[in-house]
């Protein structure tokens, strides 16, 4: 299976690159909305200038969107032909559990574009996925294996990729919570660049953030649940205050408190993004600090 490994390596240095032409070209779509004029006088001159940066920009925008689609799809190829070279679902080690979770973030952002015009949000996608799997390859990588033998379970399909999928819609709403923060700020003083003006309102964002969250919470409680389950049936015990499992349930914690202000005291807007973005930190904190320096049962990063 060596050979779908080396398969698997190019696809996701293909992604890489793929992912940042997109950042190329969402940071030239940038550039000329920037320069697109404020006001719109009357003289021809200004008008041609302010047509030919808006053709401009949507020329970026569509270029950038297709790239970051077409990194997606390598990176999809990538994470099945690590699975194949693993003879085992890819996301057995913290280089794995990387790629994957790239590919669950990059297709929250995809799936959001379906009904939101959030292509601005594009340059932060592409680079955020470019340091992950940048980061996953030059620091985290680990030949592919056969599976540890407390690894050697259905739950790591169910509960792994149940984790997967929600941090990868989590970090996207944070993204979104910070993006909100940011147009708010701009807005309290004095409104908006003309270059912003395609972007959704803050009132979207706001609202689109608790969507995401609202909508793979139950997925997290899900994965919570089964790593509880999968712990008895390894150890014999479901909770033993693990740093995993205390931080993966303080990330629970921080989450329903998010929803729980939203929908009973009300929250809306600054207080509800800074939540957002807190309870997004404890899932970063999991993910990195105690996977490489913590201790415990769930050692399985490959560091």
């Amino acid at each position: 299976m060596t050979e779908w490994a080396y398969i698997s390596n190019n696809l996701i240095y293909a992604a890489m690159a793929v992912f940042a032409l997109s950042f190329v070209a969402h940071a030239f779509e940038t550039a000329f909305a920037v320069r697109t004029p404020e006001s719109k006088d009357a003289t021809t001159g200004s008008k041609l200038v302010q047509t030919l940066d808006y053709k401009r920009t949507e020329k970026a925008a569509r270029i950038a969107t297709t790239l970051m689609a077409l990194g997606f799809i390598l990176l999809f190829g990538g994470v099945i032909a690590r699975g194949i070279s693993n003879q085992h679902v890819p996301w057995s080690n913290m280089y794995e559990f990387s790629i994957t979770g790239a590919l669950s973030f990059t297709g929250a952002y995809l799936a959001a574009l379906r009904k939101y015009d959030l292509r601005w949000l594009g340059l932060f996608v592409s680079l955020a996925a470019l340091l992950t799997l940048g980061t996953a390859i030059t620091l985290l990588y680990r030949d592919s294996a056969p599976l540890v033998p407390a690894l050697k379970s259905t739950w790591l399909v169910i509960h792994v990729i149940a984790a997967i999928i929600s941090g990868g819609v989590f970090l996207f709403a944070n993204i979104v919570a910070g993006a909100y923060l940011y147009l708010e700020r701009l807005e309290s003083r004095g409104g908006r660049p003309a270059w912003l003006q395609r972007v959704p309102t803050i009132e979207v964002l706001d609202q689109l953030s608790y969507r995401l969250v609202a909508f793979v919470f139950p997925l997290w409680t899900f994965s919570v649940i089964a790593g509880a389950i999968w712990a008895e049936s390894a150890w014999g015990r479901y909770w033993g205050w693990d740093p995993k499992e205390t931080w993966a349930f303080i990330t629970w914690v921080a989450y329903a408190a998010y929803l729980h202000a939203r929908v009973t005291v009300g929250w809306r807007g600054r207080r509800a993004a800074w939540l957002c973005i807190f309870a997004g930190s404890t899932f970063l904190f999991n993910y990195v600090y105690v996977n490489v320096w913590g201790t415990g049962k769930h050692t399985y990063s490959g560091l």
